[in-house]
């Protein structure tokens, strides 16, 4: 695949990757949501309704 190259070690196993972000950015972008979305898993949501009171409050959004 053009754009993308693999780094290897001194055994030949990939270690790192380089993506051209010209050809491939919403290929990334993909991936790197993927990792936030992962890293969040575990984290506790907050209800619609206290973010849209606390938006509402701040003056960012009309009740």
């Amino acid at each position: 695949m053009t754009g993308i190259q693999f780094l290897t070690d001194e055994k030949g196993r990939k270690v790192a990757v380089q993506i051209d972000l010209r050809k491939h950015r919403a290929l990334w972008e993909d991936f790197y949501d993927g990792l936030v979305s992962e890293q969040r898993r575990k984290e506790k949501g907050v209800p619609f309704e206290t973010v849209k009171a606390d938006l509402i409050k701040r003056g960012r959004l009309r009740g």
